[in-house]
């Protein structure tokens, strides 16, 4: 049975969370502030984790920063009420799969919910990509050029595979958040643009790059 936690300091949203993921059968476990949310993030090992930003203690994003700087790798989704372009930049670069302004439909969270563990469950992901002299591990999360480890965040790493798996094949802007941030964005789409800037500059000194077809997305290719 897959385990989420639940950390959302408003009881109705909650408890009604912990209603509808139950009848999905999921395991599920809740807190109402960021301190025990950390805790319990820390202390067990969660499939998937649902965050309220704005929360007593510690606040989401910062949840966030924390449980990615320990190495955790489950799948994280912001709830909040916050829909700024520059508050959904924050959380993506902090290290979040999913994002959600509230209020929200709990069949469409259940649904993201379902699909990112259908991910998880799918014994045909190939270990490994490699293009030229980048070489990325897909269960250890380590990427190497030439030999030379190189740190990328969370996105990044999600982004450079997609993009190296599918050398040569322009991906639109709108194709990349839905396959990477698993997001249906409807104005700029800058978020891509921004991963993109630091990915060029982290895989600069490879005999790969990543090329911008104007108006219409990104391709990897090699030099």
């Amino acid at each position: 049975m897959r385990k989420i936690l639940i950390i959302e300091d408003e009881e109705n949203i909650r408890r009604l969370l912990e209603y509808d993921l139950k009848n999905l059968n999921y395991d599920v476990k809740s807190a109402k502030d960021g301190a025990v949310g950390l805790e319990l993030g820390l202390s067990e090992s969660y499939d998937v984790i649902l965050v309220d930003w704005m929360l007593p203690v510690y606040s989401g994003i910062e949840l966030v920063e924390k449980f990615r700087s320990a190495g955790l790798d489950s799948i994280i989704i912001m709830l909040t009420a916050k829909d700024e372009e520059s508050d959904i930049l924050q959380a993506f670069d902090a290290g979040v799969d999913g994002y959600m302004t509230k209020p929200f439909s709990p069949r469409e969270l259940g649904a993201r919910i379902q699909a990112h563990v259908r991910r998880l469950n799918d014994v045909s992901i190939p270990k490994s990509v490699v293009l030229g002299d980048i070489i990325m591990n897909l269960e250890t999360r380590d990427v190497s050029i030439n030999g030379k480890d190189v740190e990328l965040t969370k996105k990044e790493f999600d982004l450079l595979a997609l993009l190296l798996s599918r050398e040569n094949v322009v991906l639109s802007r709108d194709q990349i958040l839905s396959d990477i941030w698993d997001f249906n964005y409807d104005g700029d789409t800058r978020i891509v643009d921004v991963h993109i800037f630091k990915l060029r500059t982290k895989i600069d000194e490879s005999n790969v790059f990543i090329h911008s077809e104007r108006g219409i997305g990104y391709v990897a290719k090699r030099k």
